[in-house]
């Protein structure tokens, strides 16, 4: 009898690790995949698509749920061999969007089921205000995971007691039909029931382990999560539409932020250039014949009457503007450096199209952002890992001329100065 009492424990035992290690497994296999899936997306296809919403092209996490994945995989790789083959579902799909989609022939299946995992997977938004990090990509930890490993506890230990009740049950059944007379137990309440589960040793151990991950995983994510500002979103003062004005309006980068092209700072744009257009475009056919109210405040901070159209200085009053994007005091980032000097490569690294801005590489497609949030991490680690893929070309670029110019000096043994290494520019000292 209790040979046979073992043996069931044992069976159960055994088939309890098992079941709770190939959780663990395809658990942390999926997250993976959803982990490195966000990385090759933000790197390769956020500049077009979002995964909730058609921007260039389709919304992903509809498109590939309704996909077939062997035709996505395909497609995702050589659209164009697709079409040519004359395929139906793909000559359909190519009529979405002018703009032609770019080819990835050497991305592997697996990382394109992994891009597909993590579209239907999926990215919880973050509240605007709070500013926390959304999985972007890349590196931080997935909430999937976190939700994983407290389903497992949570099936463990209802595993645990029905296995528990079931082995009592069978031996129960067994001592009867041997003919031995068995005393049912009384029922026990909850309270008692809990209290005799917490003088269970290996029980307590197993809780407090359960209970070390879960707090573990949680203070992980907490930490990992520290000073990332990714879907930060703030409320502005002026309700100003980039998708209006760089979408719709095709309204250029530069016209507005001058300063990114040719200095440190991207810079805000003065009132004076909104007025350059809003002193004529109101805006009153959508107000009824009343001036948009997000154009009166502009009106009002420069002091501007449209009636009489004067202004008067002691009516100013600044557009206090909420930065969105604020990199720590202790990291220097040069604009012009990456927009100008580094604009091809960065264009080859991030896959940008040829009549998309460069700014798009790290602030994402911002013609479609009626209001405007951090799109990119701006971690260390996302900018480190753009330095060492991108491809840096010395050819008809006038910075690296005179770099090799300076080594020639020094291999002939001729006098190097400050000046010729740039030692003479404004940022080197003024930032």
């Amino acid at each position: 009898m209790r040979d046979i009492s073992l043996i069931i424990r044992r069976v159960w035992k055994s088939a309890f690790m098992f079941t709770a290690l190939s959780v663990l497994i395809v658990s942390a296999t999926q997250a993976q995949d959803v982990v490195e899936g966000r990385k090759i997306f933000k790197d390769k296809c956020a500049s077009c698509h979002q995964l909730d919403r058609n921007s260039t092209g389709p919304a992903l996490t509809p498109k590939l749920t309704e996909l077939d994945e062997a035709f996505a995989i395909k497609w995702i790789r050589n659209w164009k061999s697709l079409v040519d083959a004359g395929d139906k579902t793909a000559i359909e799909a190519a009529k979405f969007s002018p703009a032609e989609m770019t080819t990835f022939p050497t991305l592997t299946d697996e990382q394109i089921k992994s891009v597909i995992a993590y579209a239907k997977a999926g990215e919880p938004k973050k509240e605007a205000a709070a500013g926390a990090a959304v999985a972007a990509g890349s590196d931080e930890v997935s909430s999937f995971s976190i939700a994983g490993v407290a389903l497992i506890i949570i099936i463990s230990i209802v595993v645990l007691v029905v296995l528990g009740r079931a082995v009592k049950m069978l031996e129960r059944l067994i001592l009867k039909k041997q003919g031995v007379e068995v005393v049912e137990e009384e029922p026990v309440s909850f309270a008692d029931g809990t209290r005799k589960m917490f003088k269970n040793k290996k029980f307590v151990f197993f809780f407090i382990l359960c209970l070390i991950v879960t707090l573990g995983s949680f203070g992980w994510m907490g930490m990992w999560d520290t000073g990332v500002h990714t879907g930060y979103q703030p409320v502005q003062p002026i309700k100003f539409s980039h998708e209006l004005h760089a979408g719709v309006n095709q309204i250029d980068c530069q016209y507005c932020h001058s300063g990114a092209f040719k200095s440190k700072n991207a810079s805000i744009p003065s009132v004076n250039v909104c007025m350059n257009c809003h002193k004529s475009v109101q805006a009153t056919e959508k107000y009824n014949g009343e001036i948009s109210p997000e154009i009166q405040k502009i009106y009002t901070a420069i002091g501007y009457d449209p009636n009489t159209l004067t202004y008067d200085k002691s009516k100013e009053k600044p557009v206090e503007w909420v930065r969105v994007h604020n990199l720590p005091d202790f990291a220097y980032f040069n604009h012009s450096q990456h927009v100008v000097v580094g604009e091809e490569a960065i264009r080859k690294e991030r896959g940008l199209k040829p009549n998309e801005p460069v700014c798009f590489a790290c602030h994402g497609p911002v013609d479609t952002m009626e209001e405007i949030y951090q799109f990119s991490p701006l971690t260390m680690k996302w900018c480190i890992n753009c330095h060492k893929d991108a491809e840096v070309s010395g050819k008809d670029n006038a910075f690296y001329t005179k770099v090799i110019e300076a080594h020639e000096k020094i291999k002939k043994g001729e006098k190097i100065t400050p000046a010729l290494l740039g030692g003479l520019e404004c940022g080197k000292c003024h930032y």
